[in-house]
């Protein structure tokens, strides 16, 4: 049996739209990047860009657990000498809320080519309108479901 390979035309993008509101960020963010993979698919090919389209809202509710608001940092380096800029989740979650959700899914992505291409698919929003109606997109369920 030959291997299958998808093509462009055999491929049929969606689009979802994940509500982030008391959402926790890493269940949202490990959700998210495997649909932009495309996991969720049968035809699932690792070095194929057979992912969705996803629309993240409400990015200003999302929730970190424990102490991460006060003791998590994100970091960025200008390559210059004394050019390493921090800051805390807490003051990135008050300024750029989608910048936290936007870097936990690149951190699931491939670190290549494919996966900046399949981050140009995610689309965030703070509050919860988004420009991406006319596509049409589906409900995703980002709740964890907690079992007693």
């Amino acid at each position: 049996m030959d291997t299958f390979f998808p093509k462009e035309e055999d491929l049929k993008k969606k689009w979802y739209v994940a509500d982030a509101s008391d959402a926790v960020l890493g269940r949202l963010s490990a959700k998210v990047a495997a649909i932009l993979r495309g996991k969720h698919k049968a035809i699932y090919t690792p070095h194929a860009d057979t992912g969705d389209y996803v629309v993240v809202v409400n990015a200003e509710k999302v929730r970190l657990t424990g102490n991460k608001v006060q003791q998590k940092t994100y970091a960025r380096y200008s390559g210059y000498p004394g050019g390493l800029r921090s800051v805390n989740a807490k003051t990135l979650l008050a300024t750029k809320p989608e910048e936290i959700i936007r870097l936990a899914v690149k951190g699931m992505l491939p670190k290549n080519a494919l996966g900046r291409r399949m981050l140009k698919k995610l689309k965030v929003y703070r509050g919860s309108d988004h420009p991406h109606k006319a596509q049409t997109p589906e409900t995703l369920d980002v709740k964890e479901v907690r079992s007693a």
